[in-house]
């Protein structure tokens, strides 16, 4: 693997502390804004609705710009909303702090996606990616947990302003590793438009927003429901983040192995084994030695969809994929947001920290549904129908078809 991967997985470590950071901080951060456990959890859905919005518009944004420049550009920007998020006086001055280093997010990893793929030969694409996110599952392991820790010790602006220095490493090594990638020729907004004409590439988004969605009902309010419901000590969140860290290292690192082999069995298996373990969550939890488990599990199989949904979205929009890449970035998302705010619908409505596991479940059985519809219809040739004639050159159109 080349070594640019490595300063491509250096910003997503710090973009990963920062999106994941804040699951074990709720507690803290509603007690010093005087604000409940619900309404804090707008940190986890305004970042998440920053990510869908900014992918699209900060890609479009970068269309004339080179890819490594642009990447540069993002982490600078990600630097500037974490300083404002550790310097915050306000709950909404902190949300808005959230939504500007989130509007980094998906073009970082979208561009970066592209970027990863194109460092290696055909068949290695889906590891090549799976390495970038590498950074964003170790942070998990590493930068999540140490952050929560020094947010509970130090208070949790400290740990927003580590995670902007985090940043700061991540664009220098952008700036040192990153080789000068040139901007594509001859694609232009239109043909990266033209992708969204593919029922393909919009179901493997569906199943991105429903499928990760999954996991976030249970993980945003992870917190409470470790304390309040398992009976863990506040000081357990730490380690029990380093748990579900591990299992998204590891179910990223099967997902992209196995996707560069069998894509859709890859999704299979871990939507279906997904859902099933969420839905135990909702009695494992109450239980510290089970919900310590069902966590990990819940990690590696969330993460174990990352690497082949990103590839599929690739495969699809060939020829120009990268809007597509980063709007799929923000489709995981929306489908955090979507579960973030349902999660606290169900537990403002008096059904308890467990009842977000049961929205986890449905979303993504509902995500297992779309994988097969997907399927079906590829097998039956409807794929290459979904784009329009005439909407990307012949010979874009024909690579479509062989993918």
């Amino acid at each position: 693997m080349p070594l640019a991967l490595l300063a491509l997985a250096i910003g997503a470590f710090g973009i990963g502390t920062t999106e994941f950071v804040i699951m074990g901080l709720l507690p803290e951060v509603a007690s010093d804004y005087g604000v409940s456990i619900p309404t804090a959890g707008y940190l986890v859905t305004g970042y998440a609705l920053g990510v869908m919005f900014g992918a699209p518009l900060m890609t479009v944004l970068g269309t004339r710009v080179p890819r490594k420049r642009m990447l540069m550009l993002l982490m600078g920007l990600f630097i500037v909303g974490n300083l404002l998020s550790a310097l915050a006086p306000a709950f909404a001055v902190m949300l808005i702090g959230r939504v500007i280093a989130s509007l980094a997010h998906g073009a970082f990893f979208g561009i970066g996606s592209v970027v990863a793929a194109d460092l290696v030969a055909p068949h290695k694409k889906a590891g090549a990616i799976a390495m970038m996110f590498t950074g964003l599952t170790v942070a998990n392991v590493v930068g999540v947990p140490l952050g929560t820790l020094v947010g509970q010790a130090a208070g949790w602006r400290v740990t927003f302003a580590v995670v902007a220095a985090l940043g700061f490493v991540g664009l220098l090594g952008v700036a040192g590793l990153v080789p000068d990638v040139p901007r594509a020729e001859g694609v232009r907004l239109r043909h990266e438009l033209a992708a969204f004409k593919n029922v393909q590439v919009l179901l493997a988004m569906a199943m991105t927003v429903l499928g990760f969605g999954g996991v976030f009902a249970a993980i945003t309010y992870i917190a409470p429901m470790m304390t309040r419901v398992a009976g863990f000590a506040d000081g357990s969140v730490t380690w029990l983040l380093v748990l579900f860290g591990l299992g998204m290292v590891g179910g990223n690192l099967v997902g992209g192995r196995f996707a560069d082999r069998a894509l859709m069995p890859m999704l299979y298996i871990s939507l279906g084994a997904l859902s099933v373990v969420l839905a135990l969550f909702t009695l494992t939890a109450h239980d510290k030695v089970a919900s310590a488990v069902t966590l990990f599990l819940i990690g590696a199989l969330g993460f174990a969809t990352v690497p082949p949904l990103q590839k599929r979205v690739l495969d699809h929009a060939h020829g120009a994929p990268t809007l597509a890449s980063a709007v799929n970035i923000g489709a995981f998302n929306l489908g955090n947001a979507l579960s973030a705010w349902l999660g606290g619908v169900v537990i403002a409505a008096g059904l308890g920290y467990t009842a977000p596991n049961w929205v986890g479940a449905v979303l993504a059985a509902a995500a297992l549904v779309l994988a097969v519809v997907s399927a079906t219809l590829e097998r039956r040739g409807s794929a290459p129908r979904g784009v329009a004639a005439g909407s990307v050159p012949a010979e874009q159109r024909s690579a479509a078809v062989h993918h």
